[in-house]
């Protein structure tokens, strides 16, 4: 039997997930990004207890490589890091919009035709998100782009085709494309750790692992630190 780790906590969800030769067997989730740092060894504590698996019988953690939140990007990934390193396991990194794309095509009730594309989008800035288009296959056709959303955006891929936006950053889209016809939007898709968990063993049969020293999120763009404010100054 083979049994993976997954950790998504690329934005405000704290995710951690086991899965067993294919099959999700317990999962736990927060929302709220605040609590990344203090829930992940909980979660996966208990995500363990729950399946009866002790550290010692893990044959390799999954961890969301991004893009998304700095800080949640780091904590997911480091955490990851640790626990390869104190158990002699590879790492696997799974992109989290191709997971939310995953995760989109089991939503139950979800109408999704042959010919349609799925835009997952993680909120970043203002009016920037991260996305990317795939087809209903899972295959590329966008590949991760950092995109400042107005009328123009997607018009290429709407004038013939359906697009199912979703994720925190789809909510950027509703007011510039929300009239356009081939326009549809779903809510409440977060990311989870329960969607990589057909890549997740894909990449473990291949053994495409990352190199636990060297790897790095896929952070899209450079940290920004904000200035702190001093006492008496505006």
């Amino acid at each position: 039997m083979t049994t993976i780790l997954l950790i998504e906590t690329a934005t405000t969800a704290c995710s951690v997930g086991l899965a067993r030769d294919g099959k999700l067997i317990a999962l736990r989730e927060s929302l709220d990004q605040r609590s990344h740092a203090e829930l992940i060894t909980v979660f996966i504590a208990e995500v363990l207890d729950e399946a009866n698996i002790p550290f010692t019988t893990l044959d390799a953690v999954a961890v969301s490589k991004g893009p998304g939140s700095y800080t949640g990007l780091r904590i997911g990934v480091s955490t990851a890091k640790g626990v390869c390193y104190a158990h002699d396991l590879p790492l696997i990194a799974i992109e989290t919009l191709y997971a939310m794309a995953a995760g989109f095509k089991q939503k139950p009730g979800t109408e999704i035709q042959q010919n349609d594309l799925l835009c997952p989008m993680i909120d970043a800035r203002r009016m920037e998100v991260y996305a990317a288009l795939f087809d209903t296959e899972l295959n590329t056709i966008m590949p991760t782009e950092a995109v400042v959303v107005d009328e123009h955006s997607f018009q290429e891929f709407l004038k013939d085709k359906r697009i199912h936006f979703f994720g925190d950053g789809a909510a950027k889209c509703r007011e510039p494309l929300g009239t356009h016809p081939h326009a549809r939007f779903t809510d409440d898709i977060h990311p989870s750790a329960a969607f990589f968990v057909k890549a997740a063993f894909s990449a473990y049969t291949t053994q495409s692992f990352e190199d636990v020293a060297y790897f790095e999120p896929f952070y899209l763009k450079d940290f920004v630190a904000g200035v702190p404010r001093v006492k008496g100054l505006r």
